[in-house]
């Protein structure tokens, strides 16, 4: 005996509803998988972006602004301007690249104070000169300190907020700063390299 014609359709939309309400928590936990790996990923490849740019920097002319940018765009893994691969919003303009002198506090300690822009040397023999006559000069460059901050703050090193791979879902998480500091190495010192006034 056959079922009433009744009976069958309101199964048939009764396995649609449950269907679609399956679906929805699977694609819920697919999607949610995907962005708890990728944010996994950032959270890691920022640590090593702000090693490797840190490494490079060390050994990279401070005055060559052409040069930095090579630095930036090496830590993100490129060779020209662009986004971190699976890393949007960071790009190579989130890495920034400080160089810091080895101050004495008022009580004796020391801290790392960062160079502002008309303190630093005027090239890198001159930074060597004034680091052998005093290694605690504010003008003598021997920490180079790479953050990934947000570009659009120029002063204070903002975390750069994470966007997730679908645009109608946001998430309230920022990045870090994976803040790596390294000793100056030859910040571009050639031997023979004559020094500047």
């Amino acid at each position: 005996m056959n079922a009433p014609r009744h009976n069958r359709q309101s199964q048939a939309g009764a396995f649609a509803v449950e269907f679609a309400i399956v679906l929805t928590l699977f694609l819920t936990l697919v999607f949610g998988v995907i962005e708890l790996a990728r944010a996994m990923y950032l959270f890691n490849t920022l640590s090593e972006v702000t090693r490797r740019g840190a490494s490079a920097a060390a050994n990279t002319d401070f005055r060559d602004e052409t040069a930095k940018d090579r630095v930036r765009e090496a830590a993100v893994f490129r060779s020209s301007p662009g986004l971190l691969l699976l890393g949007d919003p960071v790009s190579d303009q989130h890495v920034r690249i400080d160089y810091l002198s080895l101050a004495h506090n008022g009580d004796g300690s020391m801290s790392l104070t960062p160079i502002p822009a008309g303190g630093m040397p005027s090239c890198p023999a001159r930074n060597r000169l004034i680091c052998l006559e005093d290694p605690n000069n504010p003008s003598c460059i021997r920490f180079v300190r790479v953050r990934v901050c947000d570009p659009a703050d120029t002063g204070a090193c903002n975390q750069v907020t994470y966007q997730t791979i679908l645009p109608f879902i946001s998430l309230p998480i920022r990045l870090p700063t994976s803040t790596t500091v390294v000793p100056a190495e030859s910040l571009g010192f050639t031997p023979g390299m004559t020094p500047c006034p």
